[in-house]
């Protein structure tokens, strides 16, 4: 049975570790209202791309772009996996993991390469196995020019036939209490529900329609790329301030416990000395 000092030295501990908890949940909360700003304004830059990409495509024969063109065969698969640098968020790393071992498993692709964003994705697609190429630092820095640059190595190995097809994985932010796990396709390139049915009337070209959307495909990869990043990282901090939440009362909770039991014992050992005072007073 535990003594009164072991009890003791175990709430110390106990409180500490609130107290961290408590300061990083506050430090989360911060970073996440300012990544959740920047999630939230890209949004509609985004979307207003796939709705310009959507109109386009009606009006050109998918066959005139190379990033258009379907393909039968599923031989191999490239994904842009998006993930958190560092832990202590919950199940937001996980889910995604768990997503990539599912797409390993089941969907009939004879190899899957990774391109990793974030630590996490790296290591778990290291053990796999299956890791191109790390970029780690653009999950905290998402630069415009290096997403370029790696949107311009998906697009050079889709169109050389290298793979068949291009994901993106990454948690899509839809509340501080939800973060949905998403695969989404990047190549060959496909038009959104959203904008497919949208009709804007005729329109002139200049310069020619292949090269406009030559153009537009290529950026509107990019903005994909990015925001997926910045849903990631907005995801990332409200899982964590979550946890840390979550953390912090499962520690308070566990110090009125430790206190009740550090009571009865300090109350037990009152009783059993008084007894024993008794006890050696009648003798006398």
């Amino acid at each position: 049975m535990a003594t009164l000092q072991d009890i003791k030295k175990r709430i110390r501990s106990v409180k500490n570790t609130g107290k961290i908890t408590k300061a990083m949940k506050m430090v989360a909360a911060a970073k996440m209202r300012r990544a959740t700003e920047a999630c939230t304004d890209a949004r509609p830059f985004a979307e207003g791309y796939d709705r310009l990409v959507a109109n386009l495509m009606a009006r050109i024969d998918s066959e005139a772009h190379p990033l258009l063109a379907g393909r039968e065969e599923r031989r191999v698969a490239e994904v842009v996996m998006v993930t958190s640098n560092r832990g202590l968020c919950g199940g937001f790393n996980t889910n995604v993991i768990k997503e990539m071992r599912r797409l390993l498993a089941e969907d009939g692709y004879e190899e899957v390469k990774v391109t990793a964003i974030g630590t996490k994705a790296s290591g778990a697609a290291r053990k796999a196995e299956v890791l191109v190429e790390s970029l780690n630092h653009l999950i905290d820095a998402p630069d415009f020019t290096e997403i370029e640059t790696l949107v311009r190595g998906l697009r050079k190995r889709f169109e050389s036939g290298e793979t068949d097809r291009v994901f993106l994985l990454f948690n899509r932010f839809v509340s501080t209490l939800s973060q949905v796990p998403t695969l989404q396709q990047l190549l060959p390139v496909m038009p959104t529900e959203d904008g497919a049915g949208q009709d804007i009337g005729d329109m002139i070209f200049e310069p020619s329609p292949e090269d406009l959307l030559d153009f537009v495909l290529g950026q509107r990869l990019v903005v994909q790329t990015r925001q997926a990043i910045l849903e990631s990282a907005a995801g990332e901090h409200a899982a964590r301030m979550t946890a840390m939440d979550s953390a912090t009362k499962n520690a308070n909770e566990m110090i009125d416990r430790l206190t009740l039991q550090y009571n009865r014992a300090r109350q037990a050992a009152i009783t059993s000395e008084l007894v024993e005072i008794i006890s050696g007073a009648e003798a006398l």
